[in-house]
């Protein structure tokens, strides 16, 4: 039995826009020394069409966990309710604005996110300072980022929606895009 990750690729995207999210772009990434493999899908929620938010989702596919997955499912006669729900690949949601005159407290923003992410959507929430020029004032950008896991043996058994982790995306974009023009 194959893994379908290019179909899961293709069913979250239209998912996505299922939850309220344009998908503009998508990717997928292989790594010839280690065969790692990376999609890459741009989107941003239907309220943000002229801007300033962006979400950029991206499901890392390990080969050891596929390769390992897939040697307990063939040891299980192709019979996904037999092997164990541990084969985990990691989805990032990856938000971005543009540069902000006004950033929000961050501990104060990694807490709200915190409770609208919970633990099923957790979002570490960083900013970096630049300096175009030494005598430039700092453009401060956050970095948000929430990560979830998505479970080879749902993905097999074509199980695996994340409409959970959709839904909470939505609502840290909705949070941000009601907060973004007092921050820029």
């Amino acid at each position: 039995m194959a893994i379908d990750i290019h179909g899961f690729v293709a069913d979250l995207k239209e998912h996505a826009v299922d939850h309220g999210f344009h998908v503009h772009d998508e990717r997928h990434f292989v790594e010839t020394y280690s065969l790692r493999q990376s999609w890459e899908i741009d989107a941003h929620p239907e309220e943000a069409c002229n801007g300033p938010l962006d979400l950029h989702l991206a499901l890392d596919v390990d080969p050891r966990v596929l390769l390992d997955f897939l040697d307990r499912l063939e040891e299980a006669g192709d019979d996904v309710s037999q092997v164990e729900d541990e084969y985990q690949l990691q989805l990032y949601f990856n938000w971005g604005m543009p540069p902000l005159v006004s950033p929000p407290d961050l501990l104060v923003l990694a807490t709200d996110l915190a409770g609208i992410g919970g633990t099923l959507l957790p979002v570490e929430v960083s900013a970096i300072d630049s300096f175009g020029a030494v005598s430039d004032a700092p453009e401060r950008r956050l970095q948000l980022v929430g990560r979830t896991q998505v479970s080879l043996v749902k993905i097999a058994a074509f199980q695996e929606q994340l409409c959970d982790a959709l839904d909470r995306a939505r609502n840290v974009s909705l949070y941000l895009l009601e907060r973004a023009d007092a921050w820029m």
